[in-house]
């Protein structure tokens, strides 16, 4: 028997980036939300963080329109203007610039932690919002008329709506029996960031090489971010490295493009997937972020395609009628098929681009970096990539 009882609307679990933008996305449909999380965000420090995100034209108006860009410092992000990728021959080059496609910038690279305070501070003021926090869900069960969860503390919640917004490993996925398709790259994102001598002049650099995909993202100042994609056995030894051996290491793979590199941030990592959930919807129960969907990070796009998650899922639960069931099925299966097209695209991609640059066949090493010159050659075709990514 539990404690205690409360209902509401909707049930937000996880309450990351992807489900605290949901909510505070939520404000104008006037449901009542539940956020559950495990633990508030670390509180703030000088120092950079180690896990940064590129967040795209679209995605940073979204978390402007539910008011957290605005409180993230504007001198901890950094724009991005150009972006040059370099395939594995010196003549395959692929050059992407925000101007020519009309835009203002490709991308900005904020810190994971700031994104996720300036989001919290939002949740504060937030009055259709209750949160559950520190709260760990203990069951899930699914009725006709709502689904009720039961938290460690014994409070039970009905819900008529309950979102998974749990990450990869998302409990809310498996207690709905959805099964997940898993693709594992056996390879780990390596992440650290820099000072480096020579500025970067707001551009991204990006290294298809034999060892993996390097990825160097500008940080205000002569600062920048690096991931570096690549086998588990590789990425050990580089976590195994000193300060200067990894600074040293990672120079030499950029080309001394940057110049001298002296780590600010010690390096971390983390394993890629690719991930697809059989369905994001059930009857009163969906599905956002990572707990429906991994991707290759070569794209810089995961956070991306879940912060289009929740703009989807809050525009539908925004524009149902008035006495409409937000946990219907039949409602929730439209932001299902308004997603499931530009997430399948997206992994199709990245998982197609990382297949292709690992590959040692030399015809295939011809023909990514033929690929490369060609939509080099191809200012339509590279603009009309740019403003898809920029949604």
């Amino acid at each position: 028997m539990s404690e205690t009882s409360e209902s509401y609307d909707v049930a937000i679990i996880g309450a990351g980036l992807v489900g605290a933008s949901l909510a505070l996305a939520l404000a104008p449909s006037e449901l009542r939300v539940a956020l559950i999380e495990t633990r508030a965000p670390r509180t703030l420090s000088a120092g950079w963080d180690s896990r940064v995100y590129a967040i795209s034209p679209g995605s940073a108006a979204f978390l402007a329109h539910v008011g957290a860009w605005q409180r993230v410092d504007s001198g901890r992000v950094a724009r991005v203007e150009t972006m040059r990728i370099f395939g594995d021959e010196p003549a395959a080059r692929l050059e992407f610039n925000a101007y020519d496609a009309g835009l203002s910038e490709l991308a900005l690279i904020a810190e994971s932690g700031r994104l996720q305070s300036a989001l919290w501070q939002c949740l504060k003021d937030a009055a259709h919002v209750t949160r559950y926090c520190p709260a760990t869900c203990e069951t899930l069960a699914q009725h006709v008329d709502n689904t009720e969860i039961v938290l460690d503390s014994g409070t039970a919640l009905y819900a008529k709506l309950v979102v998974g917004a749990d990450g990869a490993a998302s409990w809310v996925r498996e207690q709905a029996d959805i099964k997940a398709q898993i693709h594992d790259y056996r390879q780990r994102g390596v992440v650290a960031n820099f000072a480096c001598t020579l500025p970067h002049r707001e551009t991204a650099y990006q290294w298809f090489r034999p060892d993996g995909v390097l990825a160097l993202l500008p940080l205000p100042g002569n600062r920048l971010s690096m991931v570096w994609s690549t086998a588990e056995t590789y990425a050990s030894e580089l976590l195994a490295l000193d300060a200067a051996a990894l600074a040293q290491r990672v120079s030499e793979a950029a080309d001394d493009l940057l110049g001298a590199l002296e780590i600010i941030t010690p390096a971390a990592a983390f394993p890629l997937q690719m991930r697809r959930a059989e369905a994001f919807v059930k009857p009163r129960l969906a599905l956002v972020g990572d707990a429906a969907h991994n991707v290759h990070p070569l794209a810089g796009q995961g956070v991306n395609l879940g912060f289009r998650d929740a703009r989807e899922l809050a525009a539908v639960l925004c524009g149902r009628g008035a006495q409409q069931d937000c946990g219907d099925y039949y409602l929730l299966r439209r932001y299902e098929r308004a997603r499931k097209e530009d997430v399948l695209t997206m992994q199709l991609a990245t998982d197609g681009l990382q297949k292709l640059f690992a590959s040692q066949a030399v015809w295939l090493s011809h023909a990514r970096n033929l690929g490369l010159k060609m939509v080099q050659s191809q200012s339509l075709l590279k603009n009309l990539l740019v403003k898809h990514a920029a949604v």
